[in-house]
Parts: structure tokens; sequence; C-alpha cells
């Protein structure tokens, strides 16, 4: 009798989990709303007072969505004086929502794949995880590893959709 072999773990398929390295930080949201005066006015001297004033630990290694719920005009210098709090606390900010955070996170989280490794290879990325990986990441990694990969497929190893595969021209 042969040795059971395992194929999948013997092939020159790189697998790719997002939920490995995908950020799973808190994501919170910074509103405006609160701080205006009657949910309608920003008043620049007790706006500037309180967000002097205000405890930012509460955003410290979160990744920060800064917004206004309220149907006001703020100014957007009033967006560029809370990021500036927030430098030094979040792990990350954006000025808009949680779809905008969301774009941000994958941009620079894929930003730091090294595409070399994929030259010329079979890739898989893996679909199921337990954290919640939006679309836009999955479209973003797609758009960075066409160029690279030989081809590219999404699920396991052992049971894949097939998505592209480089001409042999």
């Amino acid at each position: 009798m042969s040795d059971i072999v395992n194929r999948v773990a013997s092939s020159p398929i790189l697998s790719i989990n997002m939920e490995e390295f995908y950020p799973q930080e808190e994501r919170v949201l910074f509103d405006l709303k609160p701080y205006l005066f009657q949910e309608l006015i920003l008043r620049e001297k007790d706006f500037r007072l309180t967000l002097k004033e205000l405890d930012w630990s509460p955003y410290s290694g979160k990744w920060v969505a800064v917004t206004c719920t309220a149907d006001a005009i703020v100014p957007t210098w009033a967006f560029m004086l809370v990021c500036t709090y927030l430098e030094s606390q979040a792990k990350g900010y954006v000025v808009g929502g949680f779809e905008n955070l969301e774009q941000h996170i994958a941009e620079i989280t894929l930003a730091k794949i090294d595409l070399e490794d994929y030259k010329d290879r079979p890739v898989v990325i893996k679909g199921c995880s337990k954290f919640p990986i939006p679309l836009f990441a999955y479209g973003r990694l797609i758009s960075l590893l066409q160029g690279q990969a030989k081809s590219l497929m999404f699920g396991e190893p052992c049971s894949t959709v097939p998505l592209y595969k480089k001409s042999k021209s």
C-alpha cells in the first residue's frame, strides 16, 4: 500500500486568507451633531473648547469615522480639527461614514501585500471568515493580484471557483 499524499498541501497554489491580516480593531463613529448649537449651528469658540476638554481615550486604538448626522451645514475645518485630536489616539480615521472607513482600512491593509510573492502563481482567495470582510476589499484584492498571478480562484484549495486565468500569450 502506498502512502497517502496531500496534493493540496504539496501544490504550488498560494492561499490568501484576508481574515489573517485584515484589521479587526473596533470601528466607531465620531458624530459632530452633539457639538452643534441646537443641532444646527457650529459655534467655533464653543466647539474648539469642547474638543480641547474632551476625553479622547475612548478612541484609542480604534478606527474612527468622523461625520455629522445632523442636517446642518458644518464647515470643512471642523471635521479637520477633530482629525487633529484623533491623530494621536486612533488606529486610523476618515471623514465620512463606516463605508468610507472600511475602504480606507482595505486600502491601507492591501497596500502592505508584497505582490511579487504572487507573481505567476495560482492563488486562492479564501472566502469564509469569522470576521466580516467588506466586498470592497475582495474587489481591491483582485485588482492588485490580477496583473501578477497566473490564476485567481475563490474558496478553499480543495474546492474553488475560478475567477481569472492569465493568457499564455
